[in-house]
C-alpha cells in the first residue's frame, strides 16, 4: 500500500471539503466564497493565504467561478413580459418632467 504524501493528501482533503458545503462549515447559505475558502484553509490546514492565491490556487485544481442563477425557479416570464409591456411604460412615463429641467 502506498502512502500519499502530506501535499497530495491536502489536496484531496481540499477537494472535499468544500463539496460538503458551506453550511457543513458553519455559514448560514449556500454560498462559497474566496474568503470563506480562506478561513476554511486556515482552519483545515492552519495555512494563511491571500485571496488572490485562493484564486489561483483554486483555479489550478479546475474550479471555476460561478455566478448563482439570480432569477427565481418559480419565475412566470410571460407574467414579467406583459409587466414590462403595460406597466412599466406607464411608470416610467409618470416620472418623466414636461419640461426639461434648467441648470441653477
Amino acid at each position: 500500500m502506498q502512502r500519499r504524501p502530506v501535499a497530495g493528501r491536502r489536496r484531496v482533503d481540499l477537494e472535499q471539503e468544500p463539496a460538503r458545503g458551506p453550511v457543513a462549515h458553519g455559514w448560514p447559505d449556500q454560498t462559497w466564497t474566496l474568503a470563506r475558502i480562506k478561513t476554511l484553509v486556515g482552519r483545515r490546514f492552519h495555512k494563511s493565504m491571500t485571496l488572490s492565491a485562493i484564486a489561483q490556487m483554486l483555479h489550478r485544481h479546475g474550479f471555476s467561478h460561478q455566478a448563482p442563477a439570480r432569477r427565481a425557479g418559480e419565475r412566470d416570464e410571460q407574467a414579467v413580459t406583459g409587466w414590462v409591456k403595460e406597466t412599466w411604460p406607464q411608470v416610467e412615463a409618470a416620472r418623466r418632467r414636461a419640461e426639461p429641467s434648467s441648470p441653477a
